[in-house]
């Protein structure tokens, strides 16, 4: 299936916000069953109260699912024609609520099923209550992906935020009109707010407890060493809200340092996210980094010595290297800032050798 495809998207035309929780639940059948399951109860909600406005019944007194399910059946609305749309209720319904509530593990056979149950609601509305024009394609058994797209955090965010869409759904809207106006929930999950002076800074979850190495942070490599030094700043998620202050926390650094590292940080979360892709992009390889660019680790350049004959101009890193038990390209870290630790090297000095190793991998590929 292709990006941003899904197998529900029919169903956007009657209800976006259920639509994209669909995809959601798609993408979670094999990532977190216990997530998908549990998300698939709201689901079986919506399309109730769908049902409830398109019947024009909205009883004051239906304050729990199983209530407005029965109230269904009591109106003949779930009659025995819909009876397997009734038992496919009651599954998700109770299977959900244990999801939500037991910590016994659950597994993809229950994701499976309960799958298959959304289909047999889903198809059932559109059936009675959706356009015609709307045609429910047949089941197709969903399989595992190469790559999952999210992780059980990721989900689990993504899930809220679908939460926050659902309750303000327009309960008393008819089915037939609801326009057919994007909605649209990114495929990137944030997972936090990092703000300066009014200016935002959303942070992707895979970023969450990322390491801030100092060296990637070229105006504020100080400061941060510095907020490191008083148990500060070293992850992401220590981080505040609101950057403004956090240089009152150490002596000697003023507003000005703050704006530095809320500019660093921009740039950061921006190399992460381009790592990120090349990552996925070229899984299994080993890549050396230096800020968002990147060199493959050939075993041919891994077996690349690293002395002075090979590195011109940088002494002091050869020798520290060497000192470190480095000598060799294939035993360099993974984030080549890391040689910012080493006395008298700073960033320029980092790219010199960086742009050097850029040389060695070309000249062993042409030589092949």
């Amino acid at each position: 299936m292709k990006e941003n495809q899904y197998f529900y998207r029919f169903f956007e035309p009657i209800s976006k916000e259920l639509a994209l929780l669909l995809r959601e639940l798609e993408s979670s059948i094999f990532t977190s069953p216990r997530t998908m399951i549990a998300n698939a109860r709201p689901l079986v909600e919506g399309i109730v109260n769908l049902v409830l406005i398109a019947e024009k019944k909205r009883p004051a007194s239906l304050r729990t699912l199983v209530d407005r399910i029965r109230y269904l059946e009591q109106e003949g609305i779930l009659s025995e024609d819909a009876e397997q749309v009734r038992r496919a209720m009651h599954h998700i319904r109770k299977l959900g609520n244990e999801a939500s509530h037991q910590t016994r593990q659950f597994y993809y056979y229950e994701s499976l099923l309960t799958w298959r149950r959304v289909y047999e609601i889903v198809r059932w509305f559109v059936q009675v209550y959706g356009p015609l024009r709307i045609s429910v394609p047949a089941f197709q058994e969903p399989s595992p992906q190469a790559k999952q797209p999210y992780s059980v955090e990721e989900l689990d965010v993504r899930f809220k935020k679908l939460e926050s869409l659902l309750d303000r759904l327009p309960l008393q809207q008819e089915v037939q009109e609801i326009k057919e106006e994007p909605l649209i929930l990114e495929d990137e999950t944030m997972i936090r707010t990092i703000s300066y002076r009014g200016e935002n800074l959303d942070i992707p979850s895979y970023l969450r407890d990322s390491f801030l190495l100092p060296q990637r942070f070229p105006q504020a490599e100080k400061f941060l060493i510095a907020l490191g030094g008083v148990q500060q700043a070293r992850l992401m998620s220590e981080l505040p809200a609101n950057l403004e202050g956090i240089s009152k926390l150490v002596k000697r650094y003023k507003d000005v340092n703050e704006q530095y590292l809320f500019e660093d940080l921009k740039v950061f979360v921006e190399e992460e996210r381009k790592r990120k892709k090349v990552t996925e992009e070229r899984p299994g390889e080993l890549l050396i980094f230096f800020r968002a660019e990147y060199l493959v680790m050939t075993a041919s350049l891994a077996k690349q010595p690293i002395d002075n004959d090979s590195f011109k101009g940088m002494p002091n890193v050869i020798r520290q290297l060497n000192e470190a038990g480095i000598s060799r390209v294939g035993q360099l870290p993974k984030e080549l800032l890391v040689l910012g630790k080493f006395d008298r090297v700073g960033p320029v000095i980092v790219e010199k050798f960086f742009r050097q190793l850029e040389q060695h991998a070309a000249e062993r590929a042409k030589a092949y």
